[in-house]
């Protein structure tokens, strides 16, 4: 697979995880991390890196908003939410995402199967 498909196969993973992140409600960048973190059993670590240029990346596209204010230690922050059309492409990255976790499935499944 050419590194071009690679990084934008993570990108689209990354992003599909804010978008479900956001239909929690608005969050600033480090809580939308946490939340990955918390809701992945501790297996998925988003770092700053990664997760900066994927929200502007979103918020370029228009599928999320921001919305500067005060962080729950008092700091400035920009909470994120998601827009009418993250929703939309929120349901699009899904669909995506399952039906390429199903295609892995069969794969591994046949590939588990002894040769006759």
């Amino acid at each position: 697979m050419p590194r071009s498909d690679r990084l934008e196969h993570l990108q689209g993973t990354l992003d599909l995880l804010i978008l479900r992140t956001l239909v929690l409600g608005p969050a600033h960048g480090h809580a939308i991390a946490k939340a990955i973190q918390r809701t992945s059993d501790e297996l998925l670590q988003v770092e700053e890196g990664s997760l900066y240029p994927a929200l502007h990346r979103l918020l370029k596209r228009g599928w999320i908003a921001a919305e500067p204010g005060l962080s729950e230690n008092s700091r400035r922050a920009n909470f994120y939410s998601l827009t009418r059309q993250g929703r939309r492409q929120l349901a699009v990255e899904t669909g995506k995402w399952k039906t390429l976790a199903r295609a892995v499935g069969l794969v591994l499944r046949t590939a588990a199967e002894p040769e006759p």
